[in-house]
This record gives structure tokens, sequence and C-alpha cells, in this order.
């Protein structure tokens, strides 16, 4: 088995999900959530600081999170289908890897047909409101791809394991992978193209990429 890890916000999709709650909560509100999401993927403050201030701020409710799940699978990354598919015809499991939501990440996951998706679970109560996100979770504070990343080398002893990301977070799990492949479509971060082993533009470009793995 090879694994084949994924981060999701601006990476598999063209957005962030946090940013998305936020803008549907109004222009204040997006403009105080956007600056913390930055400050945080920049590796300016630490993840586990925003957190926790983002979701207060919000307050997402499920109606908001259904429309940013779809708006998931709208902004999906365009070659990502058809590069998922292949990487599974060339023997790689692909596992979402994320910083956001579950149960936002979960159509888009079930749209490109990956089985795994680690990522924050989300609490609403029973009329659909915000109560609180896992704040033991390993991807809400620094450190914890790496964490996740090492759970899923002793979970499948993998021949290969490669992880895409934009992200300083997801910069992070260099030491733990094969070859860490910095993503820079939608928001290419100086400090990701400079860590990164590679780094592409365009997620099909992985397929050509791999065939050195």
């Amino acid at each position: 088995m090879k694994l084949a890890v994924f981060d999701c916000d601006s990476t598999l999709s063209s957005i962030e999900g946090i940013d998305e709650l936020a803008r549907a909560k109004g222009p204040k509100t997006f403009s105080e959530v956007e600056a913390l999401t930055n400050a945080a993927m920049n590796g300016e403050i630490p993840l586990d600081e925003v957190f926790a201030r983002r979701l207060e701020i919000i307050q997402p409710d499920l109606a908001t999170c259904e429309k940013v799940a779809q708006l998931y699978i709208e902004t999906v990354e365009p070659t990502a289908k058809e590069t998922l598919d292949q990487l599974k015809a060339e023997g790689w499991t692909p596992i979402i890897l994320s910083g956001g939501f579950k149960r936002l990440i979960e159509p888009l996951a079930a749209h490109l047909e990956v089985d795994r998706i680690e990522a924050v679970p989300l609490n609403l109560d029973d009329e659909g409101n915000y109560i609180s996100f896992d704040a033991t979770y390993p991807t809400t504070y620094n450190g914890g791809k790496p964490e996740i990343i090492r759970q899923l080398k002793a979970e499948f002893s993998p021949k290969k394991v490669i992880m895409i990301g934009d992200g300083v977070s997801d910069l992070e799990t260099k030491s733990e992978v094969d070859s860490f492949i910095g993503f820079g479509r939608y928001t290419p971060r100086p400090k990701v193209q400079e860590g990164a082993d590679h780094f592409i533009i365009s997620l099909e470009q992985l397929i050509a990429l791999l065939k050195s793995f």
C-alpha cells in the first residue's frame, strides 16, 4: 500500500471552509476570520490560538455548514477527480487530512471517492446550533498533521507516504513522509514552496511526478 495524503482547503478545493462559514455570516465576521486564517496558514500565529476564536466569532449552524459543504464540491480543483482516480489505479490510497471540519468535507470526499477523512469534528445540537468543536483533535494545533501521519503509518505500514498541501501545517509533515509536495494553484506560499521537496500548481502534475516513486 502507498498513501497519498491530501490537504483539503486550497488544495482539493479552492476555498477555505472556515472563511466561507464566516462569509455566510456577513462582511465583518468574514474580515475577522480571514485575517486569523491567513496568519495561521502563514505560520505567524499558532493554529490552536485561532481555532476556538474563529468558531466563537462565527457560531456556525447546520444550514451554513450544508451550504459550505456544497461549495466545496462546486469549487473542486479541476483535475482532482481524474488525478485521484489515476492514483488509485496505480496503487495509491488517497486520504484527506485537514484542519477543516469533517462534516463539511464529507460530501467532497464522497464526490472524489475518498474513503478516509481525518478532519476536525464539529458539534451541533439537535436544532442545528453550534455547540463546540473537538479541541483535542490533532489538526487543531501545530504539529497535529505529523501526528496523524504517524498514526496512519502505524495503522497501514505503507511502502510510501506522500503529502500534498498548501499550508505551513502541511509542510510540518515533511519529516514523516517520503515526499512533501507543496501545492500552489490557489494560495502559493513562499515558505511552503521553499521547504517542499516538489512544488506543483495543478494536481494532475502528480501523475508524472510519482512515476519516479
